[in-house]
């Protein structure tokens, strides 16, 4: 390396001292800035990690709902089954007792009027 200093050798290596010293403080920080990173990388993949349990988790319990969901879904077309004749016969008693409030309506007109 040539010396370039004009004869000022001591100013030169004290200028090439101070370089060194910024240049290992500047390191420091570098890797002070990189535990960082690698610490906040480290929380981040935990915190990834109880997010996919967690997204198991409500997987899970979407797939019980949906297949509680099916279960209902079947209970509620045998109930149809078996209410669809009851609400026949009660179609047919109403009509029966409009039948019979029609044939006693004469009948109760005479009862009054006596």
């Amino acid at each position: 390396m040539a010396d370039r200093s004009g004869g000022r050798p001591r100013q030169r290596i004290k200028t090439l001292t101070q370089a060194a010293m910024n240049a290992d403080v500047t390191v420091n920080q570098l890797e002070g800035v990189l535990d960082g990173l690698g610490d906040t990388l480290t929380d981040l993949n935990n915190s990834l990690t109880h997010l996919n349990t967690a997204v198991d988790r409500l997987n899970g319990g979407l797939d019980h709902f949906e297949a509680t969901l099916g279960r209902i879904d079947d209970l509620m077309g045998r109930l149809v089954t078996v209410v669809t004749p009851i609400q026949a016969i009660v179609e047919r008693i109403d009509y029966v007792v409009g039948v019979g409030e029609t044939v006693m309506s004469p009948l109760s007109l005479t009862e009054h009027a006596l």
